[in-house]
C-alpha cells in the first residue's frame, strides 16, 4: 500500500513538473491568404511571433507584416518583409494590446503569438 501511494506521489511530482517546466503558452493564432489585419490580441512581455510563410507560386510572393497599437491604432513597426517562403522567430520585450497589418501577395501566411517566461526569453538567440 505504501509503495503504491509513493508509485503515484512520484507520477504526480513528475506531471506537475512537466506541466510548469515550459511556460510558452499561445496567446493567438492567424493565418491567411491576402491582406488583413488581425484581431486585437494583449501580451505581456517578453513574447514571440512564430511565424511562416509558403506559396504555390514561389518567384511570385511578397509579404509584410507590421504591428499596430491596438488602441491608438499607430504603426509600431514593421516585423517582416520577404519575397521567400520560409519561417522565423522573433523576440519581443514590450507589454500592450496589438494586432498584426499583413499585406501579402500570392502568399499563406500564419503567425502564433506565444508568450514567454523571462528564463525562456534569455535563451533566446537570434540568428
Amino acid at each position: 500500500m505504501i509503495k503504491r501511494v509513493l508509485t503515484i506521489t512520484m507520477a504526480l511530482a513528475f506531471s506537475v513538473t512537466a506541466l510548469t517546466a515550459s511556460g510558452k503558452i499561445t496567446v493567438r493564432e492567424f493565418s491567411g491568404t491576402g491582406t488583413a489585419t488581425t484581431a486585437e490580441f494583449e501580451v505581456r512581455a517578453p513574447w514571440i511571433l512564430d511565424w511562416r510563410v509558403n506559396s504555390d507560386y514561389q518567384n511570385s510572393l511578397a509579404i509584410e507584416v507590421a504591428l499596430v497599437d491596438a488602441t491608438t491604432g499607430f504603426h509600431s513597426g514593421l516585423i517582416l518583409q520577404t519575397k521567400r517562403a520560409g519561417n522565423g522567430v522573433r523576440l519581443f520585450n514590450s507589454s500592450g494590446k496589438y494586432r498584426f497589418r499583413v499585406s501579402s501577395t500570392l502568399a499563406r501566411w500564419n503567425l502564433k503569438v506565444e508568450q514567454l517566461t523571462p528564463e525562456e526569453a534569455e535563451l533566446y538567440k537570434p540568428r
